[in-house]
């Protein structure tokens, strides 16, 4: 299909994907605007904006696979788009945790990070999706060249680190990180897998 016959599919499609991505950041809103974040605000702010985080690196890592699959390479088109508001919740994830949570006490953020290792896995997969948000543009992705592909598979690390900081943070009932887990070894299984086979 012609990029002009894939034209009016987009101008539709990417603006609708682009709302229902801000849609879980609507609803968080709306909890808070009625005061139903439940008895520890910030905590609950805290474990969605993480939610999100991992589900939008999933939903980012998913492209692939689907298109694969399905052979809809449309789908292409939207990777970078949801890879961008995986970081986007992952820095709300991170301002609730400086802002709310530390009140900018950098002593006791550098602490954290040092002394506990769900922060320090945290810390870390939000520092190397920094380089991640930065190279996303097509201008990038040219300078690069080639080493914009690898750059851009630290995504697959960052996933584990997620995974990793969720795990270490419940400690006691794993079943939702076990699920998370779970979908990124599908995904991350399905890509040795194409890479052995192809």
């Amino acid at each position: 299909m012609t990029p002009q016959a894939n034209r009016p599919f987009f101008v539709v499609v990417k603006p609708l994907v682009f709302l229902m991505s801000l849609l879980p950041l609507a609803w968080i809103g709306w909890l808070a605007w009625q005061g139903e974040l439940g008895a520890n605000p910030v905590e609950t702010l805290s474990h969605r904006t993480g939610d999100w985080s991992l589900r939008f690196l999933l939903l980012t890592l998913a492209v692939t696979p689907v298109r694969r699959w399905t052979g809809w390479n449309r789908l292409q088109q939207f990777r970078r788009m949801l890879g961008l508001f995986a970081f986007f919740y992952v820095s709300l994830h991170f301002a609730v945790y400086l802002i709310f949570d530390q009140f900018f006490d950098w002593t006791a953020i550098v602490a954290d990070v040092i002394k506990r290792p769900y922060i320090t896995v945290g810390f870390a997969a939000f520092l190397l999706l920094i380089p991640l948000a930065i190279t996303s543009t097509h201008g990038m992705m040219r300078r690069l060249g080639r080493n914009w592909q690898r750059v851009h598979r630290l995504v697959y690390l960052i996933a584990v680190l997620g995974v990793l900081h969720y795990a270490w943070l419940v400690k006691a009932d794993l079943t939702e990180p076990l699920l998370y887990g779970g979908a990124l070894a599908v995904l991350l299984g399905y890509r040795l897998w194409w890479r052995l086979t192809r």
